[in-house]
Parts: structure tokens; C-alpha cells; sequence
């Protein structure tokens, strides 16, 4: 559901955080290379938290899906263009 997608947004978002803000305050003084690393695994986080957050469930309704409302769906299979047989 949306609770559980959102969740782990937030998850992996503030896993990102730490990693760069860690990388950068205390690793580098340690290893460069280690926080240089650190920022990559940090870049690649936020584009698979927005595939996690917007993934379908198996659910959850879509733009496509009927609502019930035979009006509202004979209205917008019209601005679709979709003609119902």
C-alpha cells in the first residue's frame, strides 16, 4: 500500500543522507576512496527509492482501472478515445 511504499522511500532517502553526510564529516578522514565510494552508492539511491515509491501494488488502482461511476468511466473512455462495446 501506499503506507508501506512511502515508508521505504523515506528509508532509502535517509540511508542516502547518512551515507553522504557520514562520507564527508568523519570517512574522509580515514579514506578518500572509501568516501568517494560512499557518494556513489549515495548517488545511485535516489532513482531506486522513486522506482520503490511509485511501483504498483497489487492493490492499488490506476488512471486506466474502472471506477465504478459508469458516467465518470463512459466520460473519460471518451477523452481517451476508447469506445466501450
Amino acid at each position: 500500500m501506499y503506507a508501506r511504499r512511502r515508508r521505504a522511500y523515506f528509508l532509502l532517502m535517509g540511508g542516502c543522507l547518512v551515507l553522504f553526510v557520514s562520507a564527508w564529516a568523519f570517512v574522509r578522514l580515514w579514506s578518500v576512496p572509501a568516501a568517494v565510494a560512499m557518494c556513489v552508492v549515495a548517488m545511485v539511491i535516489p532513482p531506486v527509492a522513486a522506482m520503490v515509491a511509485n511501483r504498483r501494488g497489487p492493490d492499488d488502482r490506476w488512471w486506466d482501472d474502472p471506477s465504478g461511476d459508469p458516467k465518470s468511466d463512459e466520460w473519460w473512455d471518451e477523452l481517451d478515445g476508447k469506445h466501450r462495446p
